[in-house]
């Protein structure tokens, strides 16, 4: 947060691994660079858990509910959006939390297979699609106008 005023001024990233070529730090490194070019504060890093149910207990350990709200934003960094993956996911875990505490959350993915429906569910702002190290900087850049 700004000194004293109480204004958010960053995004939380979660993010996890965009396929063998990219892992989660790096690909959080790109868009992170892309926000950082294009005027916005570098993110809070969060990795992702698992699947699993104890993913709950996983982003309550690591603060995530405080860092959410202490955020303009959260940004998903998901390899793959597609409805069969998301029950008992991080993603949606997360996307779930950010709607029912009125934070915006947007995704950035190699691959976004949802439909209307499904993304209306998650209450996503904006997907983008980036599979590439270049395509998530620019990403970035796009996302720190966006927030």
């Amino acid at each position: 947060m700004s000194a004293g005023t109480g204004i958010p001024r960053h995004a939380l990233l979660a993010c996890e691994a965009l396929g063998p070529k990219l892992s989660g730090e790096a690909a959080a490194a790109a868009l992170a660079r892309g926000m950082t070019a294009a005027g916005a504060p570098g993110p809070d890093v969060l990795p992702l858990p698992g699947k699993g149910p104890q993913i709950r207990a996983e982003l309550d350990e690591r603060g995530f509910d405080e860092r959410m709200r202490a955020s303009r934003a959260v940004v998903l960094l998901v390899s793959r959006l597609q409805e069969s993956t998301l029950e008992g996911s991080a993603t949606f875990e997360v996307a779930t939390r950010a709607r029912q505490s009125g934070v915006p959350c947007y995704a950035v993915t190699a691959a976004n297979e949802l439909d209307s429906f499904d993304l209306r569910i998650l209450d996503l702002q904006v997907v983008i699609e980036a599979a590439t190290t270049r395509a998530l900087s620019a990403a970035g850049r796009r996302l720190a106008e966006l927030i």
